[in-house]
């Protein structure tokens, strides 16, 4: 079996070691990509790039790292390469198995390495095993919306999209009023509400299907969403338009 790498590093002798590394580890490996900032490794996912395993350092030229995993949903195991060691709760908490501190040596890499390759066993065993969700499973039914004089509750029937935006999650009701979520990512959101009934239709919106009223076609792989009470269309990323077509007829 082949494993496809993302390497999402903006030095150059760094990703020159880690291919050098990868080059003599005994396995079949494939350098699917290599991006330098995050908007490149943000694009590479959107245009439905996948991989098996990312090693990625955390400062990168136009930002941090987590930026990328904050925005777009991933199930890719993270070896995180870096030069400093405050980032390391982070990095577990957006998928992290590992965290190599530069300079890093071969066998350090390796026992990385070999973290994934039991990750990977093991999540193949626990995907076997997993029961399906019972009809029972609970999902957030309403969010509580603080305010400076008091708080109240927005129930989740009564939302029409959810929006990040400049660092700010909101949920959008079917009026087309805008509630400022105390939630820091798209993601939390995503992770909370019934994937029956929501779909992330790019980076920064995720969709209510009940909202939706009607579809268009928007340049040559996307889609424009009407949902009900809101006067601009939603568009879906180029690689999420298939799956949401999927999706929203089920």
């Amino acid at each position: 079996m082949c494993v496809d790498v993302l390497i999402i590093e903006d030095e150059l002798p760094a990703r020159r070691k880690l291919k050098r590394y990868i080059d003599q580890l005994e396995a079949e490996v494939q350098v699917a990509a290599e991006c330098a900032t995050v908007e490149e490794a943000i694009l590479f996912f959107e245009k439905g790039g996948k991989a098996d395993l990312i090693f990625s350092d955390i400062s990168l030229q136009d930002g941090n790292a987590f930026e990328i995993y904050q925005e777009i949903a991933l199930k890719s195991p993270i070896i995180f390469t870096t030069a400093y060691d405050n980032h390391m709760l982070e990095a577990f908490e957006s998928n992290g198995i590992d965290y190599l501190l530069k300079p890093f040596t071969f066998e350090r890499f390796e026992k990385a390495w070999k973290k994934f390759l039991l990750f990977t066993q093991q999540n193949s065993s626990s995907i076997k095993a997993k029961p399906k969700p019972q009809a029972s499973e609970s999902f957030k039914s309403r969010f509580i919306i603080n305010t400076v004089k008091d708080s109240y509750f927005l129930e989740i029937e009564n939302i029409a999209y959810f929006l990040a935006e400049g660092g700010i999650v909101k949920a959008t009701d079917i009026q087309g009023k805008g509630h400022i979520l105390n939630t820091p990512t798209l993601k939390e959101i995503e992770d909370t509400v019934d994937p029956a009934q929501f779909f992330r239709i790019n980076r920064a919106e995720l969709v209510h299907k009940p909202a939706i009223e009607r579809m268009e076609r928007y340049g040559k792989n996307s889609l424009a969403i009407k949902l009900r009470g809101i006067n601009k269309s939603l568009i879906t990323s180029q690689s999420a338009t298939a799956a949401f077509r999927d999706w929203v007829e089920k």
